[in-house]
């Protein structure tokens, strides 16, 4: 279980809901990732709208970003990279200003010193950190593989595609990588393998159902697989159902001896066919103090998790 010295870490929600509210399309392939090209800006009001609701990390609009799907939607190599590697500095920009315009006071006891790859520590006086959004291959298909796995292709696949878009990420100056959604094993193992390759920090996140990950695989197994690197600080899941979250965080904990990370959907049901969400569920408040207690130091929200819940989280766990 995590030392009581580690500070607890609110993380943001969606990004993807956040922009939805604001009256944004994100119909099309890109997702999110359409507005590093056509609204930056308004991607810099969600991050700052995260801040203000007490979040203390903006996870960047590169989750579905990569060349690939830029040079599909018409965009060249060139701009694609730019715009990926623009994810982490509006993130950086906003953050920056933020903690200029809301200092945070000193903590009331050093934190113990951490290891050269380790981030500053968010809420503990060192400020709010950034981190960039690695999703799955199936994120870029556009086809609801991201909640599957088995894409029936290579791992020189994988690792081709996962390689470049991890090095452009890393070239912006993130804190941190948010390695998420992740649905599969096999792919963990492409991505941890490019990750010891990094000296960069990351928490890495798979997508469950039940005690699972997506593709059928037990979690024991899963979480073990990037626990074995220094560069993987947290391990847990993001993007499930929150009832299924406090038995994989116990699991996450007792497998790797690392902190946990937590961040679940509403729990809605994502249809790929229609592109909506269907069905009905709560925010990440209302289970939170469990996750803590059980050693999730990263908590937040994701998809439908709005800065209102984001507000209530960070009131709940104070």
């Amino acid at each position: 279980m995590p030392a009581p010295s580690d500070p607890l870490i609110i993380l943001d929600g969606g990004l993807s809901n956040a922009l939805e509210d604001r009256g944004h399309d994100l119909s099309d392939a890109l997702w999110s990732a359409r507005l590093l090209r056509d609204d930056p800006a308004e991607v810099a009001a969600v991050h700052r709208a995260y801040y203000e609701a007490g979040a203390m990390v903006a996870t960047t609009a590169s989750y579905q970003a990569s060349v690939p799907g830029f040079e599909r939607a018409g965009v060249s190599r060139t701009e694609a990279e730019r715009l990926i590697t623009n994810s982490v500095r509006i993130a950086r920009q906003v953050r920056d200003q933020f903690d200029a315009d809301h200092p945070i006071p000193p903590p009331s006891r050093p934190l113990p010193t951490a290891p050269t790859n380790q981030p500053r520590a968010a809420g503990a006086g060192g400020g709010r950190l950034v981190a960039a959004s690695v999703g799955p291959y199936g994120a870029v298909l556009a086809d609801g593989s991201e909640y599957r796995g088995r894409y029936g292709v290579s791992r020189r696949v994988l690792r081709d595609f996962h390689g470049p878009r991890l090095e452009l990420l890393a070239s912006a100056g993130p804190d941190l990588l948010a390695v998420e959604t992740i649905p599969d094993a096999d792919e963990a193992e492409v991505l941890v393998e490019l990750l010891a390759e990094l000296d960069l920090p990351a928490w890495f996140s798979y997508s469950i159902e039940g005690t699972q990950t997506r593709a059928g695989q037990p979690l024991a197994a899963a979480f073990a697989i990037p626990a074995a690197i220094n560069q993987v600080i947290a391990v847990g899941i993001n993007c499930c159902n929150p009832e299924d979250v406090l038995p994989a965080v116990r699991t996450a904990v007792a497998t790797t001896a690392k902190p946990a990370v937590a961040y679940p959907n509403r729990g809605e049901t994502w249809d790929p066919v229609t592109r909506t969400w269907v069905g009905h569920g709560a925010g990440p408040a209302e289970f939170a103090r469990d996750w803590t207690e059980a050693g999730a130091t990263y908590v937040g929200g994701c998809c439908r998790v709005g800065p209102n819940d984001i507000r209530s989280l960070a009131a709940r766990v104070a």
